[in-house]
């Protein structure tokens, strides 16, 4: 047996050992609360669409959740931040900060503003950015002009930063608000994978100008599609609210609108799903806790591998159970990939990295090695909510 096949059936050994014997998914939602009773109650209104009661109590759970001032519903996450950035005041040929290392919806928003995706590096502690990295490349190629942080080798103004919590773990929000206040950016947070994760105490999404949350089928919860902004400011709350709601002005009767908006309001079906959902985020969370526990013991006695834990400081809501090869296994990562899911483990690399996509490779960036490095390592393993209870 080679090093690789070694490795891969070691790995494949200790995901079953947490797991047990069968087919197991990446990630599936658990439905176990109200969510029949939430759903005959919204098709009996017959108020299926983006008005309704449950639109309203979801909008109103998840501020008091997240402790947002403010959340405003959407049809997804994407949506969610493409509203979000424009908020943040980013405009046609404006650049945005985004991590390489992120799912393409962090690139096609800014796309939807018209904007340019400038890609940053990432580290190994948060999966996220390195904002140590992303300092210096500032300092040596922007200046401040009139207060607006501009690119001294394209012209165009970096308008904002869009740290993403990748599979739930904080990125260190203090030392990126810092970088931002010091180079006069706007920080909007991908926060779409992690919604239950905490920095120092403070829920993720709710540490920049505005953040954003995703609830779509794959997600810790799900509403099947949608997402959501959330803010504490109150006119952007409303001017998020209004933008997905086509722009429409209120009126008994009348259609009538006063800008280009958007038909990215949640449906009320989806909603009530999202309802039901929400209140067993804490179980939830805990269960996934429990079976990182259980993984970080199983992953202990293998060489070359370790399990990413939360950051210091942080909370994580451990949405996808990620294990890194060593640099020196990194050759092997394919090789057990291709053995788990053999093995009906389902298990995933990290995303292709955004300059990597054709679409995206002629748009500017810094050094990305950490970024490559990482995404030669990345395996996400199963890590649905409901696993590992019978093999405790």
């Amino acid at each position: 047996m080679s090093d690789g096949e070694l490795l891969a059936s070691q790995v494949t050994e200790a995901i079953r050992s947490v797991v047990g014997a069968g087919t197991k998914a990446l990630h599936e939602p658990t439905f176990s609360g109200n969510e029949w009773e939430y759903l005959k109650e919204c098709l009996d209104s017959t108020f299926v669409s983006s008005v309704g009661i449950f639109v309203d109590r979801f909008e109103h759970d998840l501020a008091q959740y997240t402790g947002a001032k403010y959340a405003v519903a959407t049809v997804n996450g994407t949506a969610a931040l493409h509203i979000a950035l424009k908020l943040a005041g980013v405009i046609q040929n404006d650049e945005v900060l985004i991590p390489a290392l992120t799912f393409v919806a962090t690139a096609n928003a800014v796309t939807y503003c018209n904007a340019i995706p400038h890609f940053v590096d990432s580290e190994e502690n948060t999966l996220g950015i390195d904002v140590a990295k992303l300092h210096r490349y500032l300092f040596d190629h922007t200046k401040i002009v009139d207060g607006q942080c501009v690119n001294t080798l394209t012209g165009a103004i970096i308008r904002a930063v869009v740290p993403m919590h990748a599979f739930g773990h904080p990125v260190d929000m203090d030392v990126l608000k810092d970088l931002a206040s010091e180079f006069k950016l706007v920080v909007v947070e991908d926060a779409a994978e992690s919604l239950g994760s905490t920095y120092k105490g403070k829920h993720t999404g709710t540490l920049g100008k505005l953040g954003v949350l995703s609830f779509n089928g794959n997600k810790t919860i799900t509403t099947g599609g949608g997402g959501a902004i959330l803010t504490n400011n109150p006119e952007l709350a409303r001017q998020a609210k209004h933008l997905t709601t086509t722009a429409k002005l209120p009126h008994a009767w009348e259609y009538r609108h006063d800008e280009v908006g958007y038909n990215y309001r949640m449906p009320n079906i989806n909603a009530a799903l999202g309802c039901a959902q929400l209140e067993q985020l804490p179980q939830l969370l805990e269960s996934k806790r429990q079976l990182f526990s259980r993984y970080q013991v199983a992953f202990n006695k293998v060489d070359g591998v370790h399990l990413m834990s939360e950051p210091n400081g942080c909370s994580s809501n451990y949405w996808l159970q990620t294990i890194i090869l060593n640099a020196d296994k990194s050759r092997y990562r394919d090789a057990v990939l291709e053995a788990t899911n053999k093995a009906g483990l389902m298990t995933r690399p990290s995303w292709v990295l955004m300059n990597e996509l054709a679409q995206l490779s002629n748009m500017p960036g810094m050094d990305l090695s950490g970024a490559r490095s990482l995404n030669e390592r990345v395996i996400n393993i199963p890590s649905s909510a409901n696993l590992g209870q019978d093999a405790q």
